[in-house]
């Protein structure tokens, strides 16, 4: 059917508005998987003390933004500290192969806000993964969500955005991560140093106009 034509939606209308789509276009496009910012479930992951999940078929070819929900995962750890309790990324361009783990392949900078009043922000230019949740425990499971951009671009440093509300630190902090090098990135790994995590993980793919 014809898609931006408001009244009667055909070609011999008198004001033609070309471009515009009604409420009933944008249902229908976003049914068909056709609209901007429609979701593709690439994959969903249900673990339990696992050391890592691993995404090794990520369509980084189709998509330039990918979503991610992490959904009830939580750590081993039975206290919030130490960091390594936070769940972390890594990047592969080699099909999960192996993932970058230098000491300053990524960076990230968050800010945050604590139920004490207190903020601040956290910066590092060099770190060995990307920070994606503050800490997670056994009696407080993470439920989060975040943005990856240019996964599957060769010519362009692989972006990560988020959110959290964190019980365990009492703060909400939003933030960003980046992969230093231009690579084409075709597999991610979500993990806690030193800790096994559990939960469910999903990966979507965002379609783009």
């Amino acid at each position: 059917m014809p898609f931006g034509y408001i009244g009667q939606n055909q070609p011999n209308q008198k004001i033609k508005n070309e471009g515009v789509l009604s409420s009933f276009d944008v249902s229908l496009l976003e049914k068909k998987g056709q609209a901007g910012s429609s979701l593709e479930l690439i994959a969903s992951s249900d673990f339990s003390s696992s050391s890592g999940v691993e995404f090794t078929n990520i369509k980084e070819n189709k998509y330039d933004v990918h979503l991610v929900y992490l959904n009830q995962v939580y750590t081993s750890s039975t206290s919030g500290y130490p960091d390594s309790c936070q769940i972390r990324l890594r990047v592969s361009d080699d099909g999960g192969s192996s993932y970058k783990s230098g000491a300053s392949d990524y960076q990230y900078a968050f800010q945050f806000v604590k139920t004490d009043s207190s903020s601040g922000e956290r910066p590092d230019t060099a770190n060995t993964d990307m920070i994606i949740s503050g800490r997670g425990t056994t009696t407080e499971p993470i439920n989060s969500y975040f943005y990856l951009y240019n996964l599957g671009n060769s010519s362009k440093y692989s972006f990560q955005t988020m959110q959290n509300s964190i019980a365990s630190d009492n703060e909400m902090s939003f933030g960003g991560n980046v992969y230093k090098t231009a690579s084409t990135i075709n597999a991610i790994k979500i993990f806690a140093t030193g800790f096994t995590i559990t939960g469910n993980i999903k990966l979507y793919g965002v379609k783009q106009l």
